[in-house]
């Protein structure tokens, strides 16, 4: 068997700043199930809104599963994310805080083979949060390099 799938946004750490995380369920199609085990998917501009106490991801790209006969599929379209009724009062609260948004952060497929998201409530970072980001990653890169040297 294949192994596991996971597709990482590595853009949301630089970004943001995370908070809590939960792992939710994603409504697809089967063909969008099947792109998905094959990697092809991006959530690196994608976003989460509430829309009628419902959760949904925005602008999340599935690619056209390639032996699909759907002609009209949009790779874009918004998908329905599945929580439970009290992480979704919880996340409402969260989003209603000034300056906090919910980012999709990793898809995985689980044992026992659905499609999985873990989204976090995050605050954006201002930019010297972003050169802090960048200066710690640059000194840690150094040390590790230091350290193999020595050894």
């Amino acid at each position: 068997m294949k192994k596991s799938v996971k597709i990482i946004n590595k853009k949301a750490k630089y970004e943001y700043i995370l908070n809590d995380s939960y792992v939710s369920g994603i409504v697809l199609t089967g063909s969008e199930i099947k792109s998905i085990r094959n990697s092809k998917v991006s959530i690196r501009e994608s976003f989460c809104k509430f829309t009628n106490d419902e959760l949904f991801i925005i602008n999340m790209n599935i690619e056209k599963y390639e032996f699909s006969n759907n002609d009209a599929y949009n790779p874009k379209r918004s998908r329905k994310l599945l929580l439970n009724k009290k992480e979704l009062e919880k996340l409402k609260k969260s989003v209603q805080q000034k300056g906090s948004s919910i980012i999709p952060y990793k898809i995985f497929i689980n044992e026992k083979g659905l499609a999985k998201l873990e989204i976090f409530t995050a605050i954006g970072k201002k930019l010297f949060d972003k050169r802090a980001s960048i200066k710690d990653k640059d000194n840690k890169r150094n040390l590790d390099r230091i350290k193999k040297n020595n050894i």
